[in-house]
């Protein structure tokens, strides 16, 4: 197989989909790799690197869609990546169909075979390619916010740990997933006051068995919310519906609640967002106000850190890029029912029943199509 990498497009994205670690692997088992170049230098990879592994390197994006059998990125394809897009070529990619519509009608119109890394499900329900960066996100979430809750960022000017003498700052956390733990992780460890929100009574047993004392568990309702978003400094945005758009927990008359110059960061805004008002921003221009209340909506925050979030996700998506090049498709997809999982749109079909109820699209069985 021709396994084609990009270079990524989206505004400060500077993740690269591959290493040539991995291209070197695809290369020794017979397959042709094609770099776009600088596609790794953000991530630390120079052309050489890709080159000493085996892999080509190519100067425009037009060549590797044209030559490719597969195309790996790290995000969706956007603006004139989409017309490159050839009938029946695989994309292995963080997809989001839920957030956009024209996204997710141009995929269908081009006929090819969409994978998303988030949709990945493997027999314990799990999401092994959505984990790692979710785990940088949430992590991501508590630094940008303790930044924008600082004065000068038009914050309260209030330190997320305090000192001695002086109270911490309070963290609200919608979500007791990954991007959820990670956060109160970290933001437990800078020595705030953690509340975390979920509907999964067994999950919120599990966070209040091995979080330290400051992180409370509550269950995840209106009432409680509510309650909650008054003492709230940085509310975290970390809800997760497979496939689907994110439901809106917080609307914008409950931003009332809310101190003015306080901080809200929604990392569920790749799914629409869980907060009313939410809408992705980027890293140049990353937040916005709506009722005196700083929005931090960054849709790409783990590409600040290209170098951890591009090993962190390779180390996952390798296993899924490898079998996709070594072994057909239709058997891939009929036996291995995580990258089933994954498929969203097959040949101009939605086939994932989430992402067609989204927008009121027939759903079509990938198992019909195969």
């Amino acid at each position: 197989m021709i396994i084609g990498i990009p270079k990524e497009i989206k505004e400060n994205e500077n993740r690269v989909s591959l290493t040539p670690f991995g291209a070197e692997e695809l290369v020794k088992s017979g397959n042709s790799v094609l770099i776009q170049s600088s596609a790794g230098i953000a991530s630390g990879f120079s052309d050489e690197n890709y080159t000493e592994s085996g892999a080509n390197i190519l100067k425009t994006p037009e060549e590797i869609y044209s030559k490719a059998d597969m195309i790996v990125k790290v995000k969706e394809p956007i603006n004139d990546e989409l017309s490159l897009i050839k009938k029946n070529q695989i994309i292995f990619t963080f997809f989001h169909f839920s957030a956009s519509k024209d996204l997710t009608n141009r995929m269908i119109e081009n006929e090819s075979i969409a994978i998303a890394y988030e949709t990945v499900q493997n027999d314990l329900g799990e999401l092994p390619l959505l984990i790692p960066m979710s785990e940088v996100a949430g992590r991501m979430a508590v630094q940008n916010g303790a930044k924008c809750l600082e004065e000068n960022m038009g914050g309260k000017g209030k330190l997320l740990s305090g000192v001695p003498g002086v109270e911490p700052a309070t963290v609200t956390i919608l979500g007791g997933g990954v991007v959820g733990a990670n956060a109160a992780k970290l933001a437990s460890g800078m020595g705030a006051k953690v509340n975390i929100l979920d509907i999964n009574p067994g999950r919120l047993r599990y966070l209040d068995d091995i979080m330290p004392s400051n992180v409370y568990t509550l269950y995840s309702n209106r009432h409680n919310i509510s309650e909650l978003l008054p003492k709230t400094d940085l509310l975290i945005g970390a809800v997760l519906i497979v496939g689907a758009k994110a439901p809106n927990l917080v609307t914008k008359e409950m931003l009332e609640c809310m101190d003015k110059k306080s901080v809200i960061v929604d990392v569920a805004v790749d799914q629409g967002g869980c907060v009313e008002t939410c809408k992705p921003t980027t890293h140049e221009d990353p937040t916005y106000e709506v009722s005196g209340i700083t929005h931090y909506c960054v849709a790409n925050m783990p590409g600040a850190v290209p170098y951890t979030s591009t090993l962190a996700l390779s180390n996952s998506t390798f296993k899924y890029i490898y079998i996709l090049a070594n072994s057909k498709l239709e058997n891939n997809l009929s036996n291995i029912s995580e990258l089933r999982s994954g498929v969203n749109i097959y040949k101009g079909n939605v086939t994932h029943p989430a992402v067609a109820e989204s927008f009121g699209i027939p759903h079509c069985s990938l198992d019909s199509l195969l």
